[in-house]
């Protein structure tokens, strides 16, 4: 599968975004009746699982995808990507009732914006090396104030240096991750690359439930409201929109417009749900910022050589056989 154009991807994780905004919701208020917030996380992660099970049943493209995974010849590690999505519940876990959910937005997104330009900067991602550009540093820099006046008005915690620290590494870790991830699903298909996150996400998540003993305090009533149940379905979205943002854009701007989506989803619910904020106009400044902030970073993109340290295989698993990035040659 090509990547797909630059237009279309970004819309597609923008709606991956609002699927974020929603999902943290939905997590939230499981956990909050369940007991945990952990093992909310695990129920979500193993709803996605048993969603990308059912897809591997349904198309065949994600068997043969998975088939082919032993003859990517990629390095080991380019298969841990999920183990970022379990590193940032766990973080949030810990971080959020410190800081506030506002001031741990920021952090998160400091650490997401650097880690945006650093792999584009290696290449890492799929995308093939984006240089440190005048254009790509001013539209990180957009997106955080764009952000940090989305949160104007929300209260804060204890600015404590260490949980502060912790979010900035979430943030790190959720770049690493749209990097491996978008890296693997560019050799084997984004249906196969989606499999493997959750695979690897799966097990760190469960990993983390057993150091913390969530699983040992089991809810003797599960939450009954359907749509507390859904966080799996919004999370094979997210992943998936995250996997083709990469694969087109590369991490940075990919990383900025599912912050702008999740913006936009925040104020959507805000402004629907029952005793919501309402309609908040930082929210919405912000949210517009943060795409223009995308628009900014974009500039004057283009790939700058292969992905390091692989060899990428030939069409027999849907690889380059040039030796060049899929997206090498091509303007964002």
């Amino acid at each position: 599968m090509r990547p797909l154009p630059p237009t279309a991807a970004l819309a597609l994780v923008a709606l991956g975004g609002v699927a974020s905004a929603a999902q943290g919701v939905i997590n939230a208020e499981f956990g909050a009746q369940a007991g945990g917030p952990v093992l909310g996380a695990v129920v979500n992660n193993l709803g996605g699982s048993m969603l990308v099970l059912v897809g591997l049943l349904a198309w065949p493209s994600m068997r043969a995808g998975l088939r082919a995974l032993p003859t990517a010849r990629l390095p080991w590690w380019s298969y841990l990507g999920g183990l970022g999505g379990a590193a940032i519940v766990v973080i949030a876990t810990y971080a959020v009732p410190v800081l506030g959910a506002a001031a741990f937005t920021i952090a998160q997104v400091v650490g997401g914006s650097l880690g945006g330009l650093a792999v584009d900067r290696v290449g890492l991602g799929p995308v093939g090396r984006l240089p440190l550009t005048v254009s790509r540093i001013g539209g990180a820099l957009l997106g955080l104030a764009a952000v940090t006046l989305a949160q104007f008005g929300r209260p804060l915690g204890e600015l404590a240096l260490g949980p502060v620290l912790l979010a900035v590494v979430g943030g790190l870790a959720v770049a690493m991750q749209a990097a491996l991830n978008g890296r693997v699903s560019a050799v084997v298909g984004t249906g196969a690359g989606t499999a493997v996150n959750f695979a690897v996400g799966t097990l760190g998540v469960l990993a983390v439930a057993v150091v913390v003993g969530a699983l040992s305090r089991l809810p003797a009533n599960w939450p009954g409201d359907w749509y507390l149940w859904i966080g799996g379905l919004l999370g094979v979205t997210i992943v998936t929109a995250l996997l083709v943002g990469v694969r087109s854009v590369g991490v940075l701007r990919t990383g900025l417009v599912l912050v702008g989506g999740q913006l936009v989803g925040s104020l959507l619910l805000d402004t629907l749900l029952p005793g919501g904020a309402g309609l908040r106009l930082p929210v919405l400044i912000g949210a517009v910022l943060t795409l223009l902030a995308a628009v900014v970073a974009g500039r004057g993109d283009r790939p700058r050589g292969p992905l390091p340290a692989a060899v990428l295989p030939g069409p027999r698993t849907g690889g380059v056989t040039s030796g060049r990035s899929p997206g090498a040659g091509r303007r964002h």
